[in-house]
């Protein structure tokens, strides 16, 4: 296929260098110029949507995602497929998907769970939202970039699935610091809690497979001194989509609204840049706001 990928961050670049990988045809645009093998760079926006097959955005947000539309819809084709990764509100991915279907273009709002690490291994998951069709068709791309692809219904399903999960990994990555910084204080060893904990009731995925103690389970953010899998910024950015969205179908989540406070002030008092599971130092800390 040939495809377009435009925004090549932490994500963007080991996604589509995966997808030149596999023999496609990859037209890369990014504000900032970067080098990815197997990657043409493209010098202008035009030149990674006009003729392509497949068009895959990865952009910070939802306006800027609505600015790239209005600019490369008019480029599509009747056979183009336009695939947004973004993480964004519901409601900007079903404008953008709206402005595509104006033009006859297909659109898949797909964003992405598995973080850096997941982009790099081509172990992505994909939550998808459009239609049956189109999603098959571009379903073995999901595959080259990722483990698994879920088609979770029309335009804006793919968004609503990922902040009710961004939800659960902020809450849960919490509860899990939370439980670490008590066993501290109890002298109960790390390595201790966490063969109990990840074989018991309390096991999580941040806790098997992200644990936030350093040197302890499989090697994760925390043994590399938390250099960013996921960084603090992008937790509060999606819970903070999370609330929007609950606030708008007045949803009660108590502990979402919680967590969006607690990674607010993280953010704040120095965990900007740094991986989301560094909370756990944050908390042991007792500086932050207890109202």
């Amino acid at each position: 296929m040939k495809i377009g990928f435009i925004g090549l961050g932490n994500m963007g670049a080991p996604m589509s260098r995966n997808l030149a990988k596999a023999g496609h045809d990859v037209f890369g645009f990014d504000i900032t110029p970067s080098l990815i093998s197997g990657v043409t760079q493209a010098k202008k926006l035009s030149e990674a949507s006009r003729n392509m097959d497949v068009v895959i955005t990865m952009l910070p947000d939802g306006n800027i995602l609505k600015q790239v539309y209005q600019d490369i819809v008019p480029l599509g084709s009747e056979k183009s497929i336009f695939i947004d990764c973004s993480t964004v509100d519901v409601e900007s991915a079903v404008e953008a998907a709206n402005m595509a279907k104006k033009h006859e273009i297909k659109p898949i709002d797909s964003p992405v769970s598995g973080g850096v690490v997941g982009a790099e291994a081509g172990t992505l998951t994909f939550m998808a939202g459009g239609d049956n069709e189109s999603f098959n068709t571009v379903k073995p791309l999901f595959e080259t970039m990722g483990q698994k692809a879920v088609l979770c219904g029309d335009n804006g399903s793919g968004q609503a699935a990922k902040i009710c999960n961004n939800m659960i990994l902020g809450i849960s990555m919490i509860g899990v610091c939370e439980a670490f910084a008590l066993a501290d204080e109890l002298n109960l060893d790390r390595q201790k809690m966490f063969d109990v904990v990840s074989t018991s009731s309390g096991h999580c995925w941040s806790l098997n497979t992200y644990c936030p103690a350093p040197g302890i389970g499989p090697v994760s953010p925390s043994d590399n001194a938390y250099k960013p899998g996921f960084a603090s910024d992008l937790m509060l950015k999606d819970l903070t989509l999370a609330q929007e969205a609950a606030k708008s179908k007045d949803v009660f989540t108590p502990l979402g609204e919680h967590a969006q406070k607690l990674y607010s002030n993280f953010v704040k008092t120095g965990g900007s840049g740094k991986d989301f599971s560094a909370i756990l130092n944050f908390l042991k800390t007792n500086n932050f706001d207890k109202s």
